[in-house]
């Protein structure tokens, strides 16, 4: 995005969430509006700044107007956990009292907080301030979760694994008890999404990283039936424009980015598989191993961050290792076949390189974000969250993608179900990378749209004129 004059004098504050798939993209947000010329502050934990700060002091020394306001906390406070895992429901209450001196000195324009903040709308809105929610999610899985809400088809069905439809939504999506959220099941699981959706209600609006193109029909459901005011405004991922921002992007890589480049670039194009589960899934030995076993057999060239490990092996032997099939990494060294990354990975970088044809992924919506503004295929493993909605608009309603097969919605902190088995991780992976006619259509749809995705955040796009709109919303209601 480009620079507008449309923001003088318009200030917003934005306060993200402490977990990696949260905080990054209300950083890109902030950078984002910067971009726009609005005056960006990011309200952050004092121990949380640094994993984005100098990203920051790159927008800085580019001009923009943007900076980093780290709350001082009550004396005897301990900061929240401010790694990239962080969980959902880790406790950021002590910011409370910091937060609303800010606002009461400072009265910007607005601020945006996001949903996990669970306490800042009522101490925001106390303040008089208007406030703005982000809650990270795509509208197709904010719609399709909704209509379950009310209409519970699940309650209809007497299996984990009976399948069921979703009543109300333009496609049609299918799904099973197995793959839904605890709390959904629940005969008072309205009350969760009742409290959110009261906190968007008293909100001046939601800001949703999505694109118009990408979910046409829910952007629409979600506008008309879901939300107060919304502004679709993404990938914000795409305001990472330099190899630096994409390098450092959420964390430092646990791998040279100029050394995992110079492995890609010895590939051919679309012949690598990225393989990486976000920064909060945990899986277990049994699972990496199956994973591990389905790479090899499928013969595709991978990449593969991995991330948290659950448990140690059952029978106490070994340790971090146990996953591995024997000697796997000496024949990939080898064989220059596979490479893989133990931690974070550069995973734009990654993605972006025309080595890589396609992404298994979780379903994340920064994740799945990401693949699709890279224009890949996707090989979907969903764990929790919202997931699972999010594979069945890859693979049902975008068709850009393959099942892997995964049917257990876990929480991220319980013990995963039974592993998917070696020859489902093979198979998906085969149906996305061998090149046959059903695999270049798929991939045709995913190039598409990623070059769409990029088009809507260029000026005259449909993000870009999302977010002037808020700008001259925020401009309109300083002269009232």
């Amino acid at each position: 995005m480009v620079q507008s004059s449309m923001a003088d004098e318009v200030e917003m504050f934005f306060f993200p969430f402490v977990g990696g798939g949260h905080q990054i993209p209300m950083i890109d947000l902030a950078r984002l509006f910067a971009s726009l010329g609005v005056k960006s502050t990011i309200v952050a934990a004092p121990n949380n700044a640094l994993s984005f700060q100098r990203s920051i002091a790159r927008d800085r020394d580019s001009g923009r107007s943007i900076s980093i306001h780290p709350l001082d906390l009550p004396p005897g406070s301990e900061p929240p956990d401010s790694d990239m895992s962080a969980a959902p429901f880790t406790d950021t209450s002590m910011l409370q009292e910091p937060l609303r001196h800010l606002l009461i000195a400072r009265r910007p324009d607005c601020i945006i907080a996001d949903t996990f903040h669970r306490w800042s709308a009522d101490v925001i809105d106390a303040v008089g301030v208007p406030r703005i929610v982000f809650n990270g999610n795509g509208c197709f899985s904010r719609s399709a979760q909704e209509l379950m809400r009310i209409h519970r088809p699940h309650d209809k069905v007497d299996s984990e694994y009976c399948p069921f439809e979703i009543p109300g939504l333009p496609d049609r999506i299918v799904m099973t008890k197995s793959q839904l959220p605890h709390f959904h099941k629940l005969s008072g699981s309205g009350k969760l999404s009742g409290r959110t959706l009261n906190s968007e209600d008293r909100s001046l609006g939601v800001v949703v990283n999505s694109f118009l193109d990408l979910e046409p029909a829910y952007v629409e459901y979600f506008k008309k039936e879901m939300a107060k005011k919304a502004w679709v405004i993404g990938p914000v991922s795409l305001c990472n424009r330099n190899v630096e921002d994409k390098a450092e992007r959420g964390q430092r890589a646990a791998i040279d980015e100029q050394s995992c480049l110079s492995w890609l670039n010895a590939k051919e194009p679309n012949s690598v598989l990225y393989v990486s589960f976000g920064s909060l899934a945990r899986l277990t030995p049994k699972q990496l191993l199956e994973i591990a076993y389905g790479l090899e057999a499928s013969s595709c060239s991978f990449i593969w961050a991995i991330g948290k490990i659950f448990e140690p092996m059952e029978n106490g032997e070994g340790g971090r290792e146990d996953w591995l099939p024997s000697g796997l990494e000496e024949r990939l060294k080898e064989s220059k076949r596979g490479l893989i990354i133990r931690g974070w990975a550069p995973q734009l970088l990654i993605l972006e390189h025309p080595s890589v044809g396609g992404y298994m992924t979780h379903c994340g919506w920064n994740s799945t974000l990401e693949g699709v503004s890279a224009g890949v295929p996707m090989v979907t493993f969903p764990h929790s969250a919202e997931q699972f909605f999010n594979e069945k608009l890859i693979t049902d309603v975008l068709r850009i993608g393959v099942q892997v097969g995964s049917m257990e919605w876990t929480s991220w902190n319980a013990q995963p179900g039974p592993p998917v088995g070696r020859e489902k991780v093979e198979a998906a992976v085969r149906k996305v990378m061998d090149g046959g006619e059903k695999a270049a259509e798929m991939r045709r749809r995913a190039k598409e749209l990623g070059e769409k995705a990029k088009r809507a955040v260029e000026e005259g796009g449909s993000s870009y004129e999302e977010a002037e709109a808020l700008i001259q919303e925020l401009k309109s209601r300083k002269k009232v």
